[in-house]
């Protein structure tokens, strides 16, 4: 069924491809019959079968939710003549749009068929609501993900692991609130002086924080500072968790926000990443102070919530700064939004795991419970954190060392992790501008990886456990 509805997207580009008489028609009309196809082929023997569904399925379907649409996803870019892509290629970059990664194996994006363009961006609106509703409405009841943590703290619906009584409406308020942002995000972006075109293509890949663009040189293309400010704004709030936009619309009152603990340390670091930035980019001369304020602040927010979009050579800016912004995609956005990485609320646990340890062997006999705002985490929440956080570091170093095993060099593979696994995009080295030099090999290891960061590890590690099978 997800195949069959999967295929019905297929059909906005394919007006797009009519509409600008690009010749790219045919690749989506085939893409659309194979995958209406496929999906009844598999659905018609079963359509009267009914039973629930178990926690294992859950793990099941959530997986398979990407993998199968990464594979089906990528037949438009397999048959279309432009761009000519291989077949692990043009995986790539479906999984990249799908999973809201932004790594791209197509150099030449300005001479596409624009329906190719579009239908790019339009992985990554698509993959951005599955990631919202399966974070919010799905994880959690799975027991994974970071709304499970997170809903300790959170007043009201969210603690039930969802906003509203049934899933199916919680997936209708979270795809209204999605919708708003967009259309929103679009018209901004019109009236700063984009096309219409390009307006929808970067409003998708915006909201989604995804980082596709539909020229080369990304956002820094339009050469607008107000464009910038504009993308800045809308990143920073699809990094935030959705629930709380939720409640910010149903009640109109904004001070949730202000109250969520997560989304402060989510602002404060950014902010204080961001001063650091600037400051540094202004006084080595990099930037003028114009210009250092603006490029510093859009390249910090779009790098750590995981957008990936750029307006200049990152990897070129001096001396530590490429790295830190890496490394800040480590947090990403908030649970329950858009953003990759382990998500702001695992940082923020752990480092106030660590100031309680010290505080510990100052006073090894005092009771020091920890705290987020005016809540007691309780210890197996902890030890989620600290599991979850093991596991993502033994993946990270055996993807890196398999990767570093297909030929690559140290910068460019462990910059191609960081940017996989924490659906970053852009990388360093020999990955900084697009991944078409890298073998097929590593490409593939990378979708893994990439998957591996959009599912929190645990949803799609579990599948290769031998008791996940057991009856």
């Amino acid at each position: 069924m997800l195949l069959m509805v999967f295929s019905l997207t297929l059909s906005t580009p394919l007006l797009v491809s009519f509409w600008y008489g690009d010749g790219a028609y045919p690749a989506f009309l085939t893409s659309f019959a194979i995958t209406v196809a496929s999906g009844a082929l598999m659905w018609i023997p079963f359509a009267k079968e009914k039973g629930d569904l178990r926690t294992r399925d859950g793990f099941l379907i959530t997986s398979l939710f990407w993998i199968v649409l990464g594979l089906f996803g990528a037949l438009p870019f397999l048959l279309s003549p432009n761009p000519e892509l291989s077949v692990s290629d043009a995986v790539f970059e479906s999984l990249s749009g799908l999973t809201t990664t932004g790594a791209t194996v197509i150099t030449g994006l300005d001479d596409l068929p624009k329906s190719i363009l579009f239908y790019r961006q339009q992985l990554q609106w698509l993959g951005g609501i599955g990631i919202i509703v399966i974070a919010v409405a799905i994880l959690p009841m799975l027991g994974v993900g970071g709304m499970q943590l997170y809903r300790a703290e959170t007043p009201g619906p969210i603690k039930d692991s969802k906003l509203t009584p049934r899933i199916t409406e919680t997936a209708k308020a979270l795809f209204f609130i999605y919708v708003i942002l967009t259309v929103t995000c679009g018209l901004a972006y019109w009236m700063a002086g984009m096309s219409g075109f390009d307006a929808i293509c970067h409003a998708f890949s915006t909201i989604a924080i995804g980082g596709f663009s539909t020229h080369d040189a990304s956002i820094g293309y339009f050469d607008s500072p107000a464009i910038m400010l504009i993308a800045s704004l809308y990143m920073m709030v699809a990094g935030i968790n959705f629930a709380l936009h939720f409640q910010a619309l149903r009640h109109n009152n904004y001070i949730h926000y202000v109250r969520d603990s997560e989304s402060r340390f989510y602002a404060y670091t950014i902010f204080g990443a961001s001063i650091i930035v600037i400051t540094y980019l202004i006084l080595v001369g990099t930037y003028d102070l114009g210009d250092g304020l603006i490029h510093g602040l859009f390249q910090t927010i779009s790098i750590a919530t995981t957008a990936g979009f750029t307006t200049a050579e990152f990897s070129a800016w001096p001396s530590f700064l490429p790295l830190l912004l890496l490394l800040l995609s480590f947090m990403g956005g908030c649970g329950g939004s858009t953003g990759g990485g382990m998500k702001a609320v695992r940082i923020m646990l752990m480092a106030k795991q660590g100031v309680r340890e010290l505080s510990q062997l100052v006073h090894p006999n005092a009771v020091i419970p920890l705290k987020v705002g005016n809540r007691r985490v309780e210890a197996k929440v902890v030890s989620a954190v600290w599991g979850f956080f093991a596991v993502y570091v033994f993946a990270f170093i055996l993807i890196l060392i398999l990767l570093m095993g297909t030929g690559l060099d140290y910068t460019t593979a462990f910059s191609a992790v960081v940017a996989s696994i924490n659906n970053l995009g852009p990388g360093l080295g020999d990955v900084a501008a697009h991944y078409g030099n890298i073998s097929s090999s590593a490409k593939w290891i990378l979708c893994f990886s990439m998957l591996l960061g959009r599912l929190e590890i645990f949803t799609l590690l579990v599948l290769f456990t031998p008791a996940f099978w057991r009856q």
